[in-house]
């Protein structure tokens, strides 16, 4: 499978993930295994990718344009997220489960920088884009401890 598909599917887990699998089979009306496939890496499934009309569903409920900015990336170009996108859950659990997925994108993106022995300045991007976005994620967490703890 070429790189870049590699990220996209990775990518469309995230977004998957990032909604939830169940709500995800409720705004695009695809089941569970089929959504599956979407993001699966095995060679099966290599030439299945989630439909556009998906991707817009899925995206204006999650916390980040998860496969919109890999497109843009795969095509060496750059995305500015919305910073003011209302995030799902103004929540210390919220923000757990964020940094974790966060973070689980952070070490895929480092996985598959490091397979040839060698990160290029491509992968060393997007792999300070997954930070900066784990940065977001543990300073929203942050005001939200310090909101807790004043209470």
């Amino acid at each position: 499978m070429v790189e870049h598909y590699k990220y996209l599917k990775k990518h469309t887990e995230a977004l998957v993930k990032d909604v939830g699998i169940e709500v995800a089979c409720k705004l695009t009306g695809r089941s569970k295994a089929t959504l599956g496939r979407y993001y699966s890496d095995n060679d099966e499934h290599s030439d299945r990718y989630i439909p556009i009309d998906a991707v817009v569903a899925l995206e204006a409920m999650a916390s980040y344009p998860h496969v919109t900015t890999a497109l843009a990336e795969v095509n060496g170009n750059s995305l500015n997220a919305n910073e003011n996108r209302t995030r799902n859950s103004d929540s210390v659990n919220a923000d757990i489960v964020a940094l974790a997925q966060r973070f689980a994108m952070l070490m895929g993106e480092y996985n598959m920088s490091i397979e040839d022995g060698v990160i290029t300045a491509n992968e060393a991007k997007r792999m300070l884009g997954e930070t900066l976005a784990l940065q977001k994620v543990l300073v929203e967490m942050k005001l939200h401890l310090e909101e807790e703890a004043t209470h």
